[in-house]
């Protein structure tokens, strides 16, 4: 019988002797690769921690002592200890398991941390918390694969800083991707000597000979506190020059470090240093490597196979591909194209240079492209103040994110009137990453800003039209959205009327149906099916969906009922913002709203959630059918608060 199959939870490890935790790492590896080879998901950060996640569990009490993994993508091996092995094989798939911590899985997820950098924040309270109700517990944070490149976490820091009685471990896994590979070359050259360090500097007589020390030359007349001066000037001195640990000493955290962290012996050892340490919060040091034990990941120097899709176990090669083109790649062309003419134009991203299609733009304009690390609100800062400057950024991020940086789009870009522009890829229902990352949020956030001007394009040509219109808008913020869908087929207009293009026209129209960006095609097909059961119906994409414009709500008012269709939340969406523009301006229109409701959506494929939140064109005809033809009937229970 396997190891691994024998592991219900961490208990289990405690008794195993090294030859077995290193059988039982491999076992770990071979299961990963051979399940996120079918189910794809995050590999690289995975297969490089798992030592580390084995010595965790084997040093501290899980669910006891909470492990809070940030970003949480690197739970995986957290999973398989903690009695989810035997479910792997339905790892992201509908009603299986999350690629994130969830805390309807397990008591052992504390956190669902699928943003990043948000970690510190939590530990710091839950360890403050503890403290307070007199529990000793240990709080642990597992920070890596770019975590520390956000300011949230350097926020926490400088709290966790001056709370000298925290019960907090960091472990920082540091595989190479959250740290500049210099300081990460330093650290494992340095391993050895950063031990030995680490382990005299946690030592509690260390401390107390210091104190002893400061007390005894700083008594000493006339020299005594030049002389204590230059020891401790000395001692920093040689410790920054020894390991990469200055700027955690330099703010009163115990460091250790730096950790081979595929060494099982030394990352317990060092664990163990950390939790016994009873001075305050220790940040222990781990140098991994990402994608470690898959030869295909670790030759992937991009990204060591950082998040797949299904892939061949043994070589790596993507099983299934697909020479449709994307959202991404059209935006990224044009954007390249644009540059090429336009030198004002500038990019800008956080840690998504390939996700979101700037490779192109970067290789051909590497001086215009800025990659600033998980820091979506330095991105949105910095751009306004590149605007400022005379460019014209372009911030490209999913939509998801745009969420964390909304302060500085309202405060710095749009209350300044400055030239940004947002390109928002991975907008709407996303699917197996669940809804952390479901861009529903952003069409609410954009519709708060004064001024801003968004377009949702319905294919590339309208893409490229908006683009190449937003990059000349230097009196306030643009912003384009798009999903992760292959592109549609072009929808080419009847006509083009006051601004909107109308894409259906039957009979004597009594129902306008509005579909924005590639809804556009679900809401032609809404409008054939009305026309084929005998009902006149206008079908129109308004191309610019804000600020609202006049003539939609213009066309609202001359029928009878209105359906809206987005690829968004419906409180704040596009549809409400209609129904409440028609009122301000006194014009009686029935709008009915269809969207995502306004909860949060679990992970499953974007067809099988859209069909489940009757957001498919069957459905949504037979409800305006019903509506028409029945006097409003019940709705389906999903959309059952979008029609008031």
């Amino acid at each position: 019988m396997a190891l691994l199959e024998r592991i219900t939870g961490p208990r289990d490890l405690r008794d195993l002797t090294n030859d077995q935790l290193v059988t039982l790492a491999q076992e770990i590896r071979a299961s990963l690769i051979a399940n996120v080879s079918r189910t794809g998901g995050h590999l690289g950060p995975n297969l490089g921690a798992v030592e580390l996640t084995i010595a965790l569990h084997r040093v501290f009490d899980s669910p006891r002592d909470p492990l809070i993994f940030d970003t949480g993508h690197q739970s995986y091996v957290h999973k398989m200890l903690t009695g989810r092995q035997h479910r792997f094989d339905t790892l992201r798939k509908p009603g299986g398991l999350s690629g994130y911590p969830s805390r309807a899985e397990s008591e052992h997820d504390w956190v669902e941390s699928s943003h990043a950098s948000s970690a510190l924040s939590w530990a710091e309270g839950m360890a403050k918390g503890f403290a307070l109700k007199g529990e000793p517990r240990t709080v642990v944070a597992i920070v890596g694969d770019g975590s520390l490149t956000g300011g949230m976490t350097w926020e926490a820091l400088n709290n966790i800083a001056v709370e000298p009685d925290l019960r907090l471990v960091i472990v920082v896994n540091d595989n190479g991707r959250s740290y500049n590979p210099t300081i990460g070359g330093l650290a494992t050259r340095l391993h050895g000597l950063g031990q030995q360090l680490s382990a005299i500097r946690t030592d509690r007589r260390y401390e107390r000979a210091l104190a002893r020390i400061k007390r005894w030359v700083n008594r000493t007349p006339v020299v005594g506190e030049p002389a204590y001066d230059l020891m401790h000037g000395f001692k920093a001195g040689v410790k920054d020059v020894l390991a990469p640990q200055g700027m955690y000493s330099d703010l009163g955290i115990k460091y250790l470090g730096p950790i081979d962290g595929h060494d099982l012996k030394s990352l317990e050892l060092a664990f163990e240093q950390a939790k016994q340490f009873d001075g305050g919060p220790v940040i222990v040091h781990a140098i991994t490597q990402k994608g470690r034990g898959f030869a295909a990941a670790e030759q992937h120097e991009e990204d060591r196979f950082h998040a797949v899709g299904p892939i061949d176990q043994v070589t790596g090669e993507p099983l299934t591909t697909s020479s449709a083109r994307t959202w991404t790649q059209a935006f990224g062309d044009e954007l390249a194209r644009i540059g090429a003419t336009d030198d004002r134009v500038v990019a800008i991203t956080a840690a998504m240079l390939h996700p979101t299609g700037l490779t192109r733009f970067a290789k051909h304009f590497p001086e215009r492209t800025f990659d600033v690390g998980i820091a979506e609100q330095h991105a949105v800062a910095s751009a306004a103040g590149l605007a400022r400057a005379g460019l014209h950024p372009v911030v490209a991020i999913y939509a998801t994110f745009l969420n964390r940086a909304f302060d500085q789009l309202l405060m710095d870009v749009a209350l300044h009137g400055e030239g940004v522009t947002f390109v928002l890829d991975r907008a709407g229902i996303t699917g197996p990453d669940g809804a952390s990352h479901h861009g529903m949020w952003d069409l609410a956030l954009l519709g708060l800003v004064p001024g801003l001007r968004l377009a949702v394009p319905r294919d590339e040509q309208r893409l490229q039209e908006a683009l190449q219109a937003c990059v000349r808008i230097d009196d306030g913020p643009s912003a384009i959205r798009f999903s992760k869908d292959p592109l549609p087929a072009a929808l080419r207009p009847v006509r083009h009327e006051d601004g909107l293009d109308v894409l259906v026209e039957h009979g004597d129209p009594r129902v306008l149906v509005v579909g924005w960006g590639q809804f556009a095609t679900m809401a032609v097909e809404v409008g054939n099916r009305l026309a084929q059961q005998g009902i006149g119906v206008r079908v129109v994409d308004p191309v610019w969906a804000l600020p609202t414009p006049k003539a939609l709500i213009a066309q609202a008012g001359a029928h009878d009922l209105v359906l809206t269709i987005e690829d968004g939340g419906l409180a704040g969406g596009l549809g409400s913002r209609l129904a409440q523009e028609c009122r301000l301006a006194g014009v009686r229109a029935d709008v009915r709203e269809f969207g995502i409701p306004q909860r949060f959506i679990d992970h499953g494929t974007r067809a099988g959630i859209l069909d489940d939140l009757c957001l498919t064109a069957q459905q949504l005809a037979r409800l305006a059918t019903e509506t028409v033809l029945a006097g409003d009937p019940e709705p389906a229970p999903d959309q059952a608060d979008q029609r008031g």
